[in-house]
C-alpha cells in the first residue's frame, strides 16, 4: 500500500510534495561502505545529489512515523529536509498560541544521549544540544533525548524547517503545517483586548518554536569539491606545480565567486545583518524589561523610542503616531505616516497587507514618533525572522523560482555532453595503457586525468566573469544588483513594462486647475486658490492629506504637498519634543494671513478660524482614496473630507450631488492627459471625540457630497520618449502598467510613443457575470484627440477627437483596466494570450494584478522587464525576469537592480550591459568547453604516442593563457547602441552546435596534421614507452603538440570576443587584447627561438633554427586555423543565409515562442477583435451579439 504523501502550501506558487523516509541501520552501513569502496567519490556525489542517498539507503514511511522527506517544487526541483524535533518547557497560554502538535513526553521515555545524526553525511542545521528525535507508536511515545530534558511535564513539538520556512506537526490533520505568526487567524480587536506582552515563561516556549528573530545568509558553491578532489588527484601523480598552481586558481575562483559572483549574498547578509540591540518589551502586568532584539516573539509589545529606531520585526502600532522610511523595503524615499490600529468590526480579521498604515515593517526606519502626553508608543510584535516582510523578501532573492532560461538549462546538458566525451576518452584510455603494459595505479590516474581535462577548474569563475564585470559597470552607472544571475537575462528582454507616475511622467505633480461642483456643473477652473469661495472645497484641499512637519519642512506625499501648497494655509503640530501630543487637536490647518476668517466661539469674542484634523483613514491603493475626520473651531460637529480616484469617490457619493457633466468632463481632461482627483464631504453631526477614534472608515466614507476635481498635470520626464522611441527601434515591446486612469493613461502612452500617434485603441470592458447575464467583454473603440489639437483652461474645441482609422487587425492595440482584467483572468483566460499580446496599456492595477500581469506575458514566451518606483510595483518587479526600482536608497530588496538614476534612462543601460555579459558568457563557456576539448584531443593524440604533456606544460596553458584571457575576455565593455537583434541564448541550437563542432574538426585536424607532418621528418625520433612505467614528457611528438595547441587556445579567445553589435571592439578592452598579442608573441618564442631555460622549464626537445621549415609549416598550420575559426565565427553561423539553412534542415515551420504563435493565428482572423459587439463567456450564448472566433 503507497504510503500518504506530504502536502504543504497547496494551491500556492510555493506547493510542496513530500515523500517521507524513515532512517535504516541498514542503509547507513551501507552508505559507509560505499563511501569506501569509492574513495569517498560518493559522498562527492550525494553532496550534489542528496537525494539519490535518500532513495537507496533510506526506507519509504507514513508522513508521522518520517525522520526526513524529500520534497518535491512545481518546478520538479528536489530537496532534503530532515524533521526536528524539540521540548517546549512551559505552557503556551495566551489568546492566540494553542499548539496541537506540543505532546506531552511519557516519564517511561528511553534515554538515549547520543546525537540523532551525529554520523550520518548529511548535517543537520540543528546544532542545539535540547535537539532531540522522537518517534511515535499507537501504544506510548519512545524519546531519544539527552538528560536535560527528562521531564515528565515537557512537552515536544516537530517541524520541518525548508528554505527558511518553519512547518509545524498538527495531529489533528495528520500533516505539517506552515507556521504563522500574528498576521493569520487573528482578530483586529484581539489587539486592543487580549495582547497585553509575554511572560517569561511564554516568551522562552515561543523562542523554542519561532527561533531567535534574525535573519541570515549563507552561501556555498558544491563546485569547489570537485576542484579539491582534481587536486588531490593531481598531487597523488606528482603534479606538484599544477597541483599547487590549480589550488591557488582555485582559491581565485571561490574569492571571485564567493564575493563577487555571490556578492548579493554578502550585499544581503548586510542589507539583513540585525545588530543587536536593547529593546523595551512590556508585560501584561505592565512591567517594563529590556531584552536584546534577537529574544522577541510574536504577541511581545515593545516601545518605539521617541528618536526613532530601525524596525526589527514586524510589529502593528497600537498607540501614538510613527514617521516612518520604508525606502528599503519598497524603493520609495518618501516617509509614510504609521497610525494606531483602529477599533473595527468584533469578527474583522487581521491583515497586515489590508492594513499596512498600520504596521511598522521589519527593515524600516522610524524617524520621529509622536505620542499622548507621558505615554510612549507601543506596538505589538507579529512576526520575527523570516516570516517579516523583509525576511519573505530576502527569501525571495535567496530562493528565486527557476527562469526559463535555455543558457543556463543547455549549460548543464552541454557539460552531460562533454561527460559522455569523458567516457569515451577513459576507455580509449584504459585501452591504450593496457596496451603499454602500465600499472593499474597509473591507469587509475591516468583515467581519472581525462575528467579533470574534459571539466575544466576554472569553469565557474569564467562563467561568471562577465556577469561579474557587468554588476561592476552598472554600479559605476548607479545601478545596483543584488541578483547577478539576472543580468544575463536581461539580454534576452523582448518586452518591458512601465509604471507611470514617477517613472515615466515626473514624480511631482503641478495643480494645473481647481473645479468645484457648482449648482451649473463643472465649468467654472480656477487656477488660483485665493479665487475659490471658503467652503468644504478649499478645506478638503488643506485638510485631506498625510503630510508632516520633520526638522521644520513639510514631508510626505508629492501630490498632497502640491495640494497643500496650493491652498497657501498654514499646518502648525504639536511641540518639537512630540510629546505635546494631547492637545486638543493634533494637527491644526490655518488661511493665509490676510484671508482668514473670523469664529465667533462665544458672544462678543471671535477666535481665528481653524481646522483640526482629528483622524486619518490613510491612502490605500487597493480602496484608491484616503479621508480624514476634521474639527472646526467654532462648530459643534465633525466632518469628513476624502479624496481619490473619481471613479471611486463618486460611487460613495449620493447621486444627487453628482453633476451631470461629470462624465463629460472627466474624460476631456484625462484624455488630455491630466491626473484627476475627485472631493468629496459629509458632515457627521453625531460623532464624539472617542468615537471618531474608533469608527471604521466603512462606516463614514458613505452617502458624501461630491465637492468638485482637481485636475494635476503630471508631465512627462525629459527622458522618457526618447527611451521608448530607442526600446521601440531595438524591437523591445513596451507596455505601461499603472494605477492610474485608463484615459489618462492612453494619452500618456500616446505622447511618449508606447501607442502610435495614428494607433487604433480598442478598450476592452469586461463584467463580471450577473443576475441574468453572463460574463462578458464589449470592445469599444477610443476616440483620440487631434494631434495639433490643444486644450486651454476647461474650454474645449467643437470636435477635439478623431477616430485613429487604420486596419483594426493590424494597426491597434488594446486597453484594460484593473475590474476588466480581473474579470478577464477569472472567465476568459483563452483570449488573454490575445489581450496580453495586443494589450499597450493596463490602468487601475492593483499591486497584485501587475504581477499577474508580468506572468501572462512571461508565459507567452517574452523575457520581461518591470521599471517602477513605488510599494505598488514590488511584486511585479519580483516577478519580472528583471525589475528595476527607482530609487534613492543605494540598495533595496524592492528588486533585483535599484537604479538612483530617477528616469527610465537606465532601462537600455541594463539591456545593454545585459546583452554584452550573455554574449561573454556565451563566448567563455565555448571557449572553456573547447578549451578542454583541445586539450582532450592532445593527451589522447600522445596517449597514442606513448606521451604525454608535462607538468609545467599544462601549468603554462592553464594559467598562463587560459585562466588569463578567460577572465580578461569579460572586462569588454557593452556596445553603445541597442539594436533590434537579440543575441543568442541556446548553446544546444542548430547554428552553436554546427560553429562547435566544426571547430572540433578544425582543431583536431590541425593537430593530427601537425603530429603526422613531424612523423615524415628525417630528424624525428619516435617516442619508445618503457613497459610498466609512465609515459615520458620530454619528447619530439610533446613538444610539437604543446606548441600547436598553444596556438590554438590563444586564437579561440579571439574569435570568441567578438565585438559589435552587443559588445565594443576587442582593441578596447585593453588588458585583454594586450594579452593576447603578448601571449602570441611568447608563444612564437618558443616555437622559434625557445631560450633554453624555457625549453628546460617547459621540458621541451630542442628543435634546431636548421629545422627553420618545418617551424614555419607549424606556423602555417595555426595560421590556418585562426582564418578557419574566425570565418566560421562569423561569416558561417552569423549570417541570415546559413540562419535560414538551418531552419530548412530542422524543417521549423512554427516559432518556438508563444506570443509569435497567437500573432500568426490573429492574422488569420481579420474580424478580431468584434469592435463594437459582446463577447460572452466560454460556452455561454449571448443574445444579438457576436462572438469573437
Amino acid at each position: 500500500m503507497p504510503h500518504k504523501k506530504l502536502l504543504l502550501n497547496f494551491g500556492t506558487d510555493d506547493q510542496l510534495v513530500g515523500t517521507g523516509y524513515r532512517l535504516s541501520s541498514v542503509g547507513t552501513i551501507m552508505s559507509y561502505v560505499l563511501a569506501i569502496v569509492t574513495a569517498a567519490l560518493s559522498i562527492l556525489v550525494f553532496y550534489w545529489k542528496p537525494n539519490w542517498k535518500v532513495r537507496l539507503f533510506y526506507s519509504k514511511c507514513s508522513v508521522q512515523d518520517a525522520d526526513l522527506f524529500i520534497l518535491e517544487d512545481k518546478y520538479h526541483q528536489n530537496f532534503v529536509v530532515w524533521v526536528i524535533k524539540q521540548q517546549v518547557d512551559s505552557e503556551l497560554e495566551g489568546p492566540h498560541f494553542h499548539w496541537p502538535n506540543l505532546q506531552p513526553v511519557q516519564p517511561n521515555g528511553k534515554l538515549n544521549r547520543s546525537r540523532s545524526k551525529s554520523n550520518e553525511f548529511f548535517s543537520s542545521d540543528v546544532s542545539d544540544d535540547r535537539q532531540a528525535l522522537i518517534s511515535d507508536t499507537e501504544d506510548n511515545v519512545t524519546i531519544y533525548m539527552d538528560s536535560d530534558l527528562d521531564s515528565a511535564n515537557a512537552k515536544i513539538f516537530r517541524y520541518l524547517d525548508h528554505h527558511n520556512v518553519r512547518y509545524i506537526w498538527t495531529p489533528s490533520n495528520s500533516n505539517y503545517e506552515r507556521l504563522h505568526g500574528l498576521d493569520t487567524g487573528v482578530k483586529c480587536m484581539d489587539f486592543h483586548e487580549k495582547f497585553e506582552g509575554n511572560d517569561e515563561s511564554q516568551r522562552a516556549a515561543l523562542e523554542v518554536v519561532y527561533g531567535k528573530n534574525e535573519i541570515d545568509v549563507e552561501v556555498l558553491n558544491p563546485f569547489y569539491i570537485f576542484q579539491i578532489a582534481s587536486i588531490g588527484l593531481w598531487m597523488s601523480d606528482n603534479y606538484y606545480y599544477y597541483a599547487a598552481t590549480i589550488a591557488f586558481i582555485s582559491l581565485i575562483s571561490i574569492a571571485i565567486s564567493l564575493y563577487e559572483t555571490k556578492k548579493q549574498a554578502i550585499t544581503l547578509h548586510d542589507m539583513v545583518k540585525t545588530p543587536v540591540e536593547p529593546t523595551n518589551t512590556v508585560s501584561k502586568d505592565n512591567v517594563k524589561k529590556t531584552i536584546t532584539n534577537y529574544e522577541l516573539v510574536p504577541g511581545d509589545v515593545i516601545e518605539i523610542p521617541a528618536n526613532g529606531c530601525m524596525m526589527l520585526c514586524d510589529a502593528v502600532l497600537m498607540s501614538g503616531n510613527c514617521i516612518v522610511n520604508e525606502a528599503m523595503l519598497t524603493g520609495e524615499s518618501v516617509p509614510v505616516t504609521k497610525t494606531p490600529l483602529p477599533h473595527t468590526r468584533a469578527e474583522e480579521k487581521f491583515c497586515p497587507n489590508e492594513y499596512k498604515r498600520h504596521v511598522l515593517f521589519c527593515g524600516t526606519q522610524v524617524l520621529q514618533t509622536r505620542y499622548y502626553g507621558n505615554a510612549t508608543v507601543k506596538a505589538t510584535v507579529i512576526r520575527t525572522g523570516f516570516q517579516t516582510a523583509k525576511g519573505e523578501l530576502i527569501r525571495s532573492i535567496m530562493y528565486p523560482k527557476p527562469m526559463d532560461f535555455k543558457f543556463y538549462q543547455e549549460s548543464i546538458r552541454f557539460i552531460l555532453v562533454l561527460a559522455a566525451i569523458a567516457l569515451v576518452g577513459m576507455s580509449f584510455t584504459i585501452y591504450i595503457m593496457t596496451k603499454y603494459h602500465q600499472s593499474m595505479s597509473v591507469v587509475i590516474k591516468r583515467v581519472l586525468d581525462i575528467v579533470t581535462i574534459v571539466v575544466p577548474p576554472a569553469l565557474p569563475a569564467a562563467m561568471t566573469v562577465g556577469m561579474v564585470y557587468a554588476q561592476r559597470r552598472l554600479k559605476t552607472a548607479g545601478i545596483f544588483c543584488i541578483s547577478p544571475p539576472r543580468i544575463n537575462l536581461c539580454g534576452k528582454l523582448k518586452l518591458f513594462c512601465f509604471d507611470k507616475t514617477g517613472t515615466l511622467t515626473e514624480d511631482g505633480l503641478d495643480l494645473w486647475g481647481m473645479v468645484p461642483a457648482l449648482s451649473e456643473g463643472l465649468h467654472q477652473v480656477y487656477h488660483d486658490s485665493g479665487q475659490l469661495p471658503r467652503g468644504p472645497f478649499i478645506s478638503a484641499m488643506a485638510t485631506c492629506h498625510s503630510l508632516t512637519r520633520m526638522g521644520g519642512e513639510l514631508n510626505g506625499d508629492p501630490l498632497d504637498l502640491k495640494m497643500f501648497e496650493a491652498t497657501h494655509w498654514t499646518l502648525e503640530e504639536p511641540g518639537e519634543d512630540t510629546s505635546r501630543f494631547d492637545t486638543i487637536m493634533p494637527t491644526v490647518v490655518r488661511p493665509p494671513e490676510g484671508r482668514e476668517p473670523t469664529v465667533e466661539m462665544f458672544p462678543g469674542i471671535e477666535s481665528p478660524y481653524e481646522i483640526g484634523i482629528v483622524k486619518q483613514f490613510t491612502f490605500s491603493s487597493s480602496l484608491q482614496r484616503m479621508s480624514v475626520i476634521t474639527r472646526t473651531l467654532g462648530k459643534d460637529f465633525m466632518e469628513l473630507y476624502a479624496k481619490g480616484a473619481p471613479e471611486k469617490i463618486t460611487s460613495l457619493c449620493l447621486p444627487q450631488t453628482i453633476p451631470s457633466d461629470f462624465a463629460e468632463v472627466l474624460k476631456g481632461y484625462t484624455m488630455q492627459g491630466f491626473r484627476v482627483i475627485a472631493l468629496a464631504h459629509k458632515p457627521l453631526h453625531d460623532l464624539s471625540w472617542i468615537q471618531a477614534q474608533r469608527v471604521t472608515r466603512d462606516q463614514v466614507e458613505v452617502d458624501m457630497t461630491f465637492t468638485g476635481l482637481l485636475i494635476m498635470q503630471n508631465s512627462l520626464k525629459p527622458e522618457t520618449t526618447p527611451i521608448i522611441k530607442l526600446l521601440n527601434e531595438a524591437n523591445i515591446r513596451t507596455v505601461m502598467v499603472t494605477g492610474d486612469n485608463i484615459l489618462t493613461a492612453v494619452s500618456v502612452a500616446r505622447e511618449c510613443s508606447i501607442i502610435g500617434r495614428r494607433q487604433r485603441v480598442i478598450q476592452v470592458q469586461a463584467s463580471p457575470p450577473a443576475a441574468n447575464r453572463p460574463a462578458q467583454i464589449e470592445w469599444v473603440s477610443h476616440e483620440v484627440p487631434h494631434v495639433e489639437s490643444e486644450t486651454t483652461d476647461h474650454e474645449f474645441h467643437d470636435n477635439p477627437y478623431q477616430d485613429a482609422g487604420g486596419d483594426a487587425a493590424q494597426d491597434f492595440c488594446l486597453t484594460v483596466d484593473g475590474k476588466s482584467f480581473a474579470v478577464l483572468m477569472d472567465h476568459f483566460s483563452s483570449l488573454m494570450p490575445r489581450i496580453c499580446l495586443k494589450g499597450a496599456v493596463f490602468a487601475r492595477m492593483g499591486p497584485e494584478q501587475k504581477a499577474q500581469l508580468v506572468e501572462q506575458l512571461q508565459a507567452l514566451g517574452y523575457g520581461v522587464g518591470m521599471c517602477g518606483d513605488g510599494a505598488n510595483d514590488c511584486s511585479a518587479l519580483k516577478a519580472a525576469h528583471a525589475g528595476i526600482s527607482l530609487s534613492e536608497a543605494e540598495a533595496s530588496v524592492a528588486s533585483p537592480f535599484t537604479s538612483k538614476i530617477p528616469n527610465i534612462s537606465c532601462v537600455p543601460t541594463v539591456i545593454r550591459e545585459g546583452r554584452a555579459a550573455l554574449t561573454t558568457s556565451f563566448g567563455c563557456f565555448k571557449y572553456m568547453a573547447l578549451y578542454s576539448l583541445i586539450q582532450f584531443v592532445s593527451v589522447i593524440l600522445l596517449y597514442w604516442a606513448g606521451s604525454n604533456l608535462g607538468d609545467t606544460q599544462f601549468l603554462y596553458i592553464d594559467l598562463l593563457i587560459t585562466t588569463t584571457v578567460a577572465i580578461l575576455m569579460g572586462h569588454t565593455h557593452a556596445y553603445h547602441k541597442l539594436v533590434a537583434q537579440r543575441p543568442r541564448g541556446g548553446l544546444l541550437s542548430f547554428s552553436s552546435m554546427f560553429a562547435l563542432f566544426a571547430q572540433i574538426i578544425l582543431m583536431t585536424a590541425v593537430q593530427v596534421a601537425t603530429y603526422l607532418y613531424l612523423q615524415k621528418q628525417y630528424w624525428f625520433v619516435k617516442n619508445v614507452p618503457k613497459p610498466g612505467g609512465d609515459f615520458d614528457t620530454v619528447t619530439y611528438e610533446t613538444t610539437v603538440v604543446f606548441i600547436v595547441s598553444s596556438f590554438q587556445y590563444i586564437t579561440l579567445a579571439v574569435n570568441y570576443s567578438t565585438g559589435p553589435p552587443y559588445r565594443k571592439r576587442i582593441w578596447t578592452n585593453k588588458p585583454f587584447f594586450i594579452s593576447a598579442i603578448l601571449l602570441t608573441l611568447l608563444s612564437l618564442l618558443l616555437l622559434f627561438y625557445p631560450p633554453t631555460f624555457l625549453e628546460n622549464f617547459l621540458t621541451m626537445v630542442h628543435i634546431g633554427i636548421e629545422h627553420y621549415g618545418f617551424k614555419i609549416i607549424l606556423l602555417l598550420a595555426v595560421t590556418t586555423h585562426f582564418l578557419g575559426s574566425f570565418i566560421i565565427e562569423v561569416f558561417v553561423s552569423e549570417t541570415e543565409t546559413f540562419q535560414t539553412l538551418s531552419r530548412y534542415v530542422r524543417r521549423k515551420r512554427l516559432p518556438n515562442n508563444k506570443y509569435k504563435r497567437v500573432a500568426m493565428d490573429m492574422r488569420k482572423d481579420p474580424t478580431w477583435p468584434p469592435i463594437g459587439d459582446v463577447t460572452c463567456a466560454e460556452n455561454v450564448t449571448c443574445r444579438e451579439t457576436r462572438v469573437a472566433s
